[in-house]
């Protein structure tokens, strides 16, 4: 029988379940927080001042109306779906794929309209397209 006394045992601290509350907290607030998306934001679009560029004798001219109508030239696209305008746009390319596309939206022209004609232009793969803008008066 053995009765010396025997080295005291050293206390230990399991440290798991202090871990398991830590990452529910951490899971509980990631959840519980609302996320506020700043829908007001204040922005300044800037202005065409830029002098403008020589035009190529070889363009093809796309107006966009305020309505969203496309003309090309001088002739009016039968109505706006990108079909038909990739077919206008093709018949008045005729082949030339290193033509000039110049674009002039309406300032009151819905967006969609000039997206539209831009993705009609690159489906043809007419790869040169400026967006036409008029000089601001000082």
């Amino acid at each position: 029988m053995n009765l010396q006394p025997g080295e005291p045992d050293e206390p230990e601290v399991n440290l798991t379940p202090l871990i398991d509350v830590v990452f529910l907290l951490l899971i509980f607030f990631m959840v519980s927080t609302t996320f506020e998306q700043q829908s007001r934001i204040q922005i300044e679009l800037p202005e065409a001042t830029a002098t403008p560029a020589e035009t190529e004798d070889e363009s093809l001219e796309i107006v966009i109306d305020a309505q969203g109508r496309y003309f090309i030239g001088e002739r009016q696209v039968v109505n706006s779906e990108l079909k038909t305008l990739k077919a206008a746009i093709s018949k008045a390319v005729d082949g030339r794929e290193s033509l000039t596309v110049i674009i002039r939206a309406d300032a009151s022209t819905p967006h969609q309209a000039v997206i539209t004609a831009l993705d009609a232009t690159s489906q043809l793969g007419l790869t040169q397209i400026s967006l036409a803008t008029s000089k601001i008066e000082e």
